[in-house]
């Protein structure tokens, strides 16, 4: 009996022994997958499929997508302006001149073509040519050869007009050298130096001057040595832009002298033709600035000689001009002249006394408020701007 016994209760701790583990498997099989944060496996990548190139067995792993830098359109580069060539400008020359001074041409024809040419009428022409500014002397050998040959030799002398037109080419001097010298020797760039007193037009001229060389298919570099102004230099920055010419420029309120040479430097390291330098404008009465002008050009010419000095005059001054003409001849030497404003005034004698008074030709005149309104002077159509 104990025997059976314990027999039924070892059957029975079989079957709760089974029962117990039956249960736990079907628990685990459904328990939910632990979410992220509690130990979940990341997620599996799936292997690309092998190319032909994969050897059997290879694992590639995907490349996470890349989005592409975004791609930064550059500005568009400004047009370059196309300057106009000599011959048009000395047809404006012509066309500006005869609309403001042919007053002055108008006024000596009037008095001349009188029939009886007396010393009342004399004096006429005398106060007339005074007053445009030719200068005592110049007058006074004008008026002297005129009366020769209109009153000695009569009507043998020919058209008044065309007795002044010769005599005013002669006052003139069409025998002066006003070839701009733009080029260096030795394969050194030119370098034109271009001075003159506040207000003058400096760096409008500098700016003009760009191009008058561009359209002879020069190259050139500019430099910005008036330092004392940022609106010059920023002035200076935009004539270059627009044909597309390089300038050199340094911080405001730094030394003019250094800016040249490094301008000048950059011209002789670059091969251009020419190198134009803008300066700030002086007082002839002061003492300091003339001579910081003077170290300009010893500065510049320890890198190549300085082949043109060109003052820029307002063609307004008068009598002024000359004063600032002779300070600035002293200190540098000038070479030329630039006569800006003639289009808008009577007085173009100044071209003939500031000839007289320095022995350089005017060699450049500004006709207006346009970028190409500066022109090659010259002496007959000057003249025949004055005669209408």
């Amino acid at each position: 009996m104990d025997l059976i016994v314990t027999v039924v209760a070892i059957a029975v701790l079989a079957l709760v022994l089974v029962g117990t583990t039956v249960g736990l498997v079907a628990r685990r099989g459904k328990v939910a997958p632990p979410t992220e944060g509690e130990g979940a496996p990341g997620p599996v990548i799936a292997p690309p499929r092998p190319t032909e190139e994969a050897e059997p067995g290879d694992t590639a792993v995907a490349e996470p997508d890349v989005a592409p830098e975004p791609t930064v359109e550059e500005p568009p580069a400004p047009a370059l302006e196309k300057p106009e060539g000599t011959a048009s400008r000395l047809v404006r020359l012509r066309q500006r001149l005869a609309g403001s001074q042919g007053a002055l041409g108008r006024g000596l024809l009037a008095l001349l073509s009188r029939d009886r040419l007396d010393e009342d009428t004399w004096e006429d022409i005398e106060d007339t040519l005074l007053m445009a500014d030719i200068g005592v002397a110049p007058t006074q050998e004008l008026v002297e050869a005129l009366r020769t040959r209109l009153r000695v030799e009569g009507a043998a002398a020919g058209d008044p007009k065309q007795v002044l037109r010769d005599e005013l080419v002669k006052l003139v001097d069409p025998d002066l050298d006003r070839r701009l010298q733009v080029s260096g020797e030795g394969g050194k760039p030119g370098v034109v130096l271009v001075v003159g007193v506040n207000g003058a037009g400096k760096t409008t001229t500098v700016g003009k001057l760009a191009r008058i060389l561009v359209a002879e298919d020069r190259s050139i570099v500019l430099g910005a040595a008036d330092t004392f102004r940022a609106a010059a230099v920023e002035q200076l920055s935009t004539w270059g832009e627009r044909v597309g010419v390089e300038v050199v420029r340094g911080p405001e309120g730094s030394d003019p002298a250094s800016v040249a040479f490094d301008a000048v430097k950059e011209g002789v390291d670059s091969g251009v033709d020419t190198v134009v330098v803008d300066t700030a404008g002086r007082l002839q009465n002061k003492a300091g600035l003339m001579d910081e002008l003077g170290k300009v050009k010893r500065v510049i010419e320890k890198q190549a000689p300085v082949t043109e000095v060109l003052l820029v005059l307002d063609a307004t001054t008068g009598q002024n001009g000359l004063i600032q003409a002779r300070v600035f001849s002293e200190v540098v030497d000038v070479t030329g002249i630039v006569l800006t404003k003639l289009d808008g005034s009577a007085k173009g004698g100044i071209v003939v006394q500031v000839q007289r008074e320095l022995g350089v030709p005017v060699k450049l005149v500004g006709l207006g408020e346009g970028p190409d309104d500066l022109a090659p002077f010259s002496a007959e159509a000057f003249v025949d701007a004055l005669l209408g």
